[in-house]
């Protein structure tokens, strides 16, 4: 554009990369005016971000969908957000009716069901099976290497599920119509005893979700075995959890010690109210890897030598922080902020800053930040993880 045909001074009409300070200028374009809108601490950065992270965010929106008839998925690996590399994400859904079909992973899987109901069905090394329906705010966790199905019942479902490695991908699964693709058919005749005859229906390739009948009630569909059931719970109901409230939201916090089998991954899901926060704070056993559910935030990261960045998240967003770096997250939209903290570890662990100084000698603290008595005064020796 020549300088005779720029826009001349007025009151911009869009976002531009201007701080009220007066750092900065005017962006003409081409540019993607939508995206600067979704992420107006990206285009304008608080004066104390500084220096260079990698990117901590990405969309389930920018992922590939995997349509099938019966559901759809779509996943995010590090792939997408590289620096994630301790877990992955896929968030799925299944009509009434639609099966994920019977397989396995390598990995263990974690699972959030975000609405609808789902049967889940399980059988461990010892021939032990498990069935259960699951609903809004439900968990499982299957160990690396059961056996598992799902399969949206009345009204369908959808679900976020979780994975202790971030390199992780759904379409490599170990899928039972994959490997009976990938058999002989006499191998297949001998391993259960009938003609060959018999498997010249099944998949030629992996069936992955196929659409079928809502199944009946959970007692119509349950499978004795000689072995009994499994002896640890593979479900977890999260919302029946007392919380930890705050006056700014509250807390419900799960990981081994109160899931016993979820022994690779921990989680929180945390509610924060309009005009609230998510204290400062950091994580010294695991990296953080976030799933936000409703509402919209902002979270800046701290990660050492002077080194910061603010990224803004809404619904469907992954968010991550590196193991032990400081950060706090905002809600900065007029709903309630909804999101997941998940760990790869089976403990769930945070240190509170503010905590932390008032458990620490008062003249250590007042002399180490120069800081006044009204702020001496107001620490707090009990965490309050929402404020």
């Amino acid at each position: 554009m020549s300088k005779e045909k720029q826009p001349s001074a007025q009151p911009y009409i869009i976002p531009q990369p201007i701080r009220s300070d007066g750092a900065g200028g005017p962006d003409y374009g081409p540019r993607d005016v939508l995206r600067d809108k979704q992420n107006p601490d990206m285009l304008v950065p608080p004066k104390t971000d500084n220096g260079l992270l990698p990117n901590l965010r990405m969309s389930f929106s920018d992922t590939h969908m995997q349509l099938n008839h019966g559901g759809w998925s779509r996943e995010i690996t590090v792939r997408d957000l590289p620096v994630a590399t301790t877990l992955a994400g896929v968030n799925m859904s299944l009509t009434p009716g639609g099966v994920r079909e019977l397989h396995w992973h390598q990995q263990s899987e974690w699972a959030y069901m975000i609405w609808g109901t789902a049967r889940i069905t399980s059988v461990d090394q010892n021939g032990r099976n498990f069935i259960a329906d699951v609903g809004p705010g439900d968990l499982w966790f299957f160990p690396k290497g059961l056996p598992h199905s799902i399969q949206g019942l009345e009204n369908g479902c959808e679900f976020l599920l979780v994975f202790d490695d971030g390199s992780f991908s759904d379409l490599n699964t170990l899928s039972i119509s994959d490997w009976f693709a990938h058999t002989p058919p006499e191998v297949l005749s001998l391993n259960f005893g009938v003609p060959e005859s018999a498997f010249q229906s099944m998949p030629k390739e992996q069936v992955y979700i196929f659409q079928d009948d809502v199944p009946g009630s959970l007692e119509s569909q349950r499978v004795q075995s000689p072995y009994g059931t499994v002896p640890l719970q593979f479900t977890y109901r999260l919302l029946a959890q007392e919380p930890l409230i705050t006056p700014g939201g509250s807390v419900r916090i799960v990981d081994s010690t109160n899931f016993p089998i979820s022994t690779t991954v921990a989680a929180a899901l945390v509610e924060i109210k309009p005009g609230a926060m998510r204290e400062l704070h950091w994580h010294p056993n695991a990296d953080e890897w976030q799933y936000y559910l409703t509402g919209e935030g902002r979270m800046t990261v701290f990660g050492g030598n002077g080194i910061a960045r603010t990224f803004d998240y809404r619904a469907g967003d992954v968010g991550y922080v590196p193991v032990a770096m400081g950060h706090y997250i905002q809600n900065t939209g007029k709903d309630t902020l909804w999101f997941l903290e998940i760990f790869r570890s089976d403990r769930f662990e945070d240190v509170s800053l503010n905590q932390w100084m008032a458990l620490t000698p008062r003249d250590l603290v007042r002399d180490n930040l120069n800081a006044p008595p009204e702020l001496l005064d107001a620490l707090r020796k009990v965490k309050w993880p929402v404020v």
